[in-house]
This record gives structure tokens, sequence and C-alpha cells, in this order.
């Protein structure tokens, strides 16, 4: 199942993905938390971190090549913003899901909605 929730950065839970040392420059990595599929990503020492689902297909799309802040889907070149998750082209037309994310001292941690 896709999640296509969205997560406040004032009232997120945020939870310990990674540390900075395994997150380089350049780097991404993907995980899954709570049945949430995630990719953090490190572009030139931010840290964002989208859904990786492609609201087209609800296939991944992590996996595809980034361009700056655009990453294309494998599957069927739709084109999304890791900063925001907004569709940039066809053929998807919905936003995916992009979280907060924040380091605290060594510690990259993204915030996912509080559960209920």
């Amino acid at each position: 199942m896709a999640y296509y929730d969205k997560a406040d950065p004032a009232t997120a839970d945020y939870v310990a993905v990674a540390t900075t040392d395994e997150l380089p420059n350049g780097s991404r990595k993907l995980l899954e938390i709570d049945g949430r599929v995630l990719a953090v990503f490190n572009i030139a020492g931010t840290y964002y971190c989208i859904a990786d689902v492609c609201s087209h297909d609800d296939g991944p799309v992590a996996e595809g090549e980034l361009q700056d802040h655009e990453i294309e889907c494998p599957r069927h070149g739709a084109h999304f913003d890791v900063r925001t998750g907004k569709v940039l082209s066809f053929p998807a037309i919905v936003d995916i899901p992009a979280y907060p994310v924040r380091v605290d001292g060594e510690q990259v941690l993204v915030g996912l909605p509080p559960a209920e």
C-alpha cells in the first residue's frame, strides 16, 4: 500500500534513519518505516526525504536518475522535485509525499505524521 500522507514539521514524530557519515554528499538511502518506503537524499549537504512511490502507477521512484533536485521515475519517466515531492512532468499528475528532515548532531532524522 502506498502512503500519500504529509507530515507537518511542527508536529511530526522524528525518527533517526542514518548518520551523516552513512549519507555523504551525493548519496541516497532507501528504507522502510511503519509500512512507508522512503528515500533520503544528501544533495550538497542538505537532506531531503520522499516516499519511494511514483504517483503514476505506485511503482518505485527513488532509484531513478537524479539531476540537481529532480528525480526521474525509472519506469515511465515522470519527474519529481525531491525537495517538495511536486510532480514536474507527465505521465504523473499527482505530487508524492516529501517529509521534513533535520540533523541532530550526527543523526539524520525524518519527520513522519504522528501515530494516531
